[in-house]
């Protein structure tokens, strides 16, 4: 409670003077020391969303919210309301455009994300079906499916003999997220499906992938995914960025399951939730970089 009434007096009453002593002190707003005392990543961009968030000015607030076609206007808006001469300080407002890329890139991102997710795998859906049966070739070269619904989909860890029933929870972001891993990850995705199947430490391999799509979507719903988007993509996050992230997820969950040794798979939550706990632990790093890395 005290702690909560430090804060309250900081956010209240400190800050707004600490900051107008340090403008007298340097002759540069808060943004813009942050601006040029910080290199890019997530140090910067997240000081930079804090200072805007707890601005009591509505134009720096909404520059949070600005589409990418209104950047350009937004900053000139940004450098008038705060009198920050551009030639004095040149290199200000690419920095803030950069910062702001990256906050209102990661809020569409999860915009993208959401739609994926509430998308219903559809059997009627060409496309849909021809993305659950390049998942079979991808992980099973070697062996031909016998029909759509088939027993053989157990072979990469569905539950049923219909795959569809198990998109419900995170929709078509799962499949997408499978496909993506097996696509650009081949050998990889083979490996862990090779572990999944092993006859101790097995598990399903499909269903352990949707599970890890519901915590990479839960991370990202929550922000904890901010400092490595930040530190990662110099720019707008896009969906590919996401799609990585879980690649990263299903790598080293993978790892970790075998590196834990569970007595049963009976015991997948208790270790889905270690695993999680150790990757919120990482995101707290601010040089924190969730990034596959392939074992040679």
């Amino acid at each position: 409670m005290f702690a909560c009434l430090l804060q309250y007096v900081y956010t209240s009453f400190l800050r707004y003077w600490l900051k107008w002593l340090l403008r007298q002190l340097t002759g540069k707003c808060e943004l813009q020391r942050i601006c040029s005392g910080y290199k890019p990543g997530a140090a910067r961009t997240t000081k930079a969303e804090y200072s805007l968030q707890s601005s009591k000015n509505k134009i720096l607030r909404n520059a949070l919210t600005t589409v990418r076609a209104d950047l350009s206007k937004c900053m000139d808006q940004v450098l008038q309301e705060k009198n920050i001469q551009p030639q004095k300080d040149p290199l200000f407002k690419d920095n803030l455009h950069d910062c702001l890329l990256q906050i209102t890139g990661y809020s569409q991102l999860y915009v993208g994300v959401e739609e994926l997710r509430k998308e219903v795998f559809s059997s009627d859906n060409p496309d849909h079906e021809s993305m659950l049966l390049k998942l079979w070739d991808l992980l099973m070269p070697s062996v031909k499916l016998e029909s759509r619904i088939t027993k053989q989909w157990g072979d990469i860890g569905f539950q049923g003999d219909d795959p569809k029933t198990d998109f419900r929870g995170m929709g078509l972001l799962g499949l997408i997220n499978l496909v993506f891993f097996s696509e650009n990850y081949t050998e990889e995705a083979r490996q862990v499906l090779s572990h999944a199947n092993h006859p101790k430490l097995g598990y399903s391999y499909a269903i352990v992938g949707i599970n890890l799509t519901e915590m990479a979507y839960s991370l990202l719903k929550s922000g904890a995914l901010k400092p490595h988007f930040y530190n990662t993509v110099f720019g707008s996050p896009e969906l590919q960025h996401f799609h990585q992230l879980y690649c990263y997820l299903a790598y080293e969950f993978d790892k970790f399951w075998l590196s834990e040794e569970p007595e049963s798979i009976m015991l997948f939550n208790e270790y889905r939730e270690k695993f999680h706990q150790k990757v919120q632990l990482s995101l707290k790093n601010p040089a924190v970089c969730l990034t596959l890395r392939v074992e040679n």
